[in-house]
């Protein structure tokens, strides 16, 4: 009776979700296949598609999320640009576009062991920080530029730089898995 009287104090509670609510599950249950189809297809140019469209749902949960400045960022940068540029690098290269023996290192079990693992710790970690914390999607609209903006270069500088200086090493070292090796070059010859 305590419960019932609470939750109709407060407006919605956890067992009478809004309609955005139900958007942001479904979208983000979408996402979440449209990711391990990702990681899981054998076909290179399947998985860059498989790509767009996981992008394409955290921009629309960004947007569920009253966060459009954001939004409109992933889709420019991630879906706009990074998916192009990877199938651009594909073609160009001319990777095989079907399905490859070269696509399987054989590193299954390795690799859903480091997923499953790097997943837990990252459900922990958001759980953990944001146990408290309600997103009040009534309220003012947070995903400005201008409060964007204020709240990354205040409050999160240090792991912006750090995550610029990851996606660097990521950008080398594609590079250098990349190029072949003097004896495959002197074969080709």
């Amino acid at each position: 009776m305590i419960l019932a009287h609470a939750v109709t104090q407060t407006g919605n509670g956890f067992l009478s979700p809004t309609g955005v609510e139900i958007a942001f599950l479904l979208v983000g249950i979408a996402t979440l296949a449209a990711a391990v189809l990702t990681v899981t297809t054998r076909q290179l140019v399947h998985a860059a598609l498989w790509l767009v469209v996981a992008l394409g749902g955290l921009a629309v949960e960004y947007l569920l999320l009253t966060a459009e400045f954001i939004a409109w960022v992933q889709v420019l940068i991630y879906v706009g640009s990074v998916v192009v540029l990877l199938l651009f690098g594909l073609m160009l290269t001319k990777a095989p576009i079907g399905r490859s023996a070269d696509a399987d290192s054989g590193n299954r079990p390795a690799a859903l062991v480091v997923a499953a693992a790097s997943a837990t710790a990252l459900v922990w970690v958001v759980v953990d920080a944001f146990r408290t914390t309600w997103i009040d999607l009534e309220g003012p609209a947070q995903g400005s530029t201008r409060v964007s903006g204020e709240i990354l270069f205040r409050h999160w500088v240090l792991p912006f730089e750090a995550l610029s200086v990851l996606l660097l090493a990521a950008l080398v070292g594609a590079i250098v898995l990349s190029r072949k090796s003097p004896q495959d070059r002197e074969g080709k010859n």
